[in-house]
This record gives structure tokens, sequence and C-alpha cells, in this order.
């Protein structure tokens, strides 16, 4: 177990440019507003994001806690860590698969984090080196899969889905993002994307579909201000579907976080 986490929640997609990161910094703060102490770890060490999207200042870095210790920074409530803490954001982190396996590991085993119910990690892309390090290095609770309702997307959400599988790590539920697009003018909506992808994935592997959100030009802007719509709209219609979301996860991760979690093994 890693040293002041009960539960860990992995957000993947298996595809970039689903909305992963926005996904799982309003998944984290609706879970942090019903109640939990909750973090994030940012675990994509080519392309974080999660220091711009929780509004950290760049240039702003985490405070020791003893040797090769640190402490998480605070944002809106979170624990957060980042490798956007450590470097300079606008130099390419240009390492090879072991090198950013290790960061990684370090990033969440050095991590001090202080008594959290819950830890979101925020997966990069793929089905590669981090997370095969996550499957068998730390005791994943569940993952949450995010899609869009596109056939592309849907293809490499599979493979994210079949990657838990290969390593005893349930699937809690698949979240529908960008399932329709709101016009900020006129509010006209349409399924740019394609319809029903998200229930379509969720029934062939007999999981829950968490939700479905929209693409609209306010949840871009609130991420990209460092303000996530559960911050900037927490009575909006949207940040009500992340809190029934984070409901719905803290449910199957046994409604109550002070348990100490299911027993997961894994596949070497």
């Amino acid at each position: 177990m890693i040293e002041g986490v009960k539960h860990i929640v992995a957000v993947a997609s298996g595809k970039g440019g689903v909305g992963k990161s926005t996904v799982t910094a309003n998944l984290a703060l609706a879970m942090a507003a019903e109640g939990y102490r909750v973090g994030i770890l940012d675990a994509d060490i080519h392309g974080p994001s999660q220091a711009r999207m929780l509004g950290v200042a760049e240039g702003t870095r985490p405070e020791s806690a003893g040797e090769k210790r640190l402490k998480p920074l605070e944002a809106h409530g979170l624990q957060a860590m980042s490798m956007a803490f450590m470097i300079d954001v606008r130099e390419p982190t240009v390492w090879r698969g072991p090198m950013v396996a290790g960061a990684f590991q370090q990033l969440l085993t050095q991590t001090v984090w202080d008594d959290l119910d819950v830890l979101f990690i925020d997966m990069p892309p793929g089905t590669g080196d981090i997370q095969l390090t996550l499957a068998q290095k730390v005791p994943v609770d569940g993952a949450v899969i995010v899609t869009t309702p596109q056939d592309i997307a849907l293809l490499d959400a599979r493979k994210g889905i079949e990657m838990f599988r290969k390593v005893n790590v349930p699937t809690f539920g698949v979240v529908e993002n960008m399932s329709l697009h709101v016009c900020s003018n006129c509010g006209h909506s349409e399924p740019i994307f394609g319809e029903g992808g998200g229930e379509r994935i969720a029934a062939e592997y007999d999981t829950q579909l968490l939700g479905r959100l929209p693409l609209t030009l306010a949840i871009r802007e609130q991420a990209d201000g460092g303000k996530p719509t559960v911050v900037a709209e927490p009575d909006g219609e949207v940040t009500a579907t992340f809190r029934d979301m984070a409901r719905q996860v803290a449910e199957q991760l046994g409604n109550a976080v002070e348990d100490e979690g299911p027993d997961i093994s894994f596949s070497e």
C-alpha cells in the first residue's frame, strides 16, 4: 500500500484527446465535495496537465519532507503531485520507457500523502510502461475509463479495459465525454462524435456508464483557467453529473472509505 492513501482509482482512456485529464480533475473535486480527502497524481510524465488545470502557478515547487520525500501541493482542497512541479513545462521530457516508469514510481512512492481517502491517478494515454508499473507495484482498487462516443475512441477504450482486466483491476465504469456539442450562442446541441458509444462499451464489458458529459466552451475555458467546472460552477448541471459519478465511485469502493479495501493480486 502507498503510505497515507486508503484507496487508489486510475482514470484512463487508452487514447489521447478525449478529455481524460479534465474528467480526472473534476471527478476528484466532486469526490472532495462529497466530503472525502482526495489527491491527484498526474502520471503523464511526457505531457503533464494537472498543474495548469488546478491553477498551480508555473514554477511552484513542492517542499521537501526529508531525504527523497516531497510534500504534495494543494489546490482547491486537493493534494496534487505532477512532473510539472519538477521541471520547466516548456521543456520536453525526452526519456525512454524505463526512465519514465522510474520517474512515475518515484512520484507515487516518495510523495508524502496526508491521510487520503482516495488518490486518483491521471494515467497517460495508451497501455505501456506506466500502466504496467502501476499494475505491478500498487494495489489499485479500480479504474474509470474515459471515452468519446466516436468509434475510433472506443477501439482504444476497449484496449484500456482489457489491459486492466489482465492485471486484475476492476473497471468501475465508463465516462462518455463530449457526448453532445452545445453551441454557446444558441444552445443547440448535436452529437458530433456519434451517439451511444459509452453505453455500448459499458454493456459489452458488464460495467456501468457513470455519466455523459457535454462538449462546451465553458468546460474548456474553466480547465485552461485553473478552475475546473466543479469549482467554477458548483451548482451547475455538469457539476451535478460529476458529483453523481463521484457517489457511484464511492459506492464501488465499498461506500465507506474508512474500510481497508479489497486485496487485489497482480500478474507478474
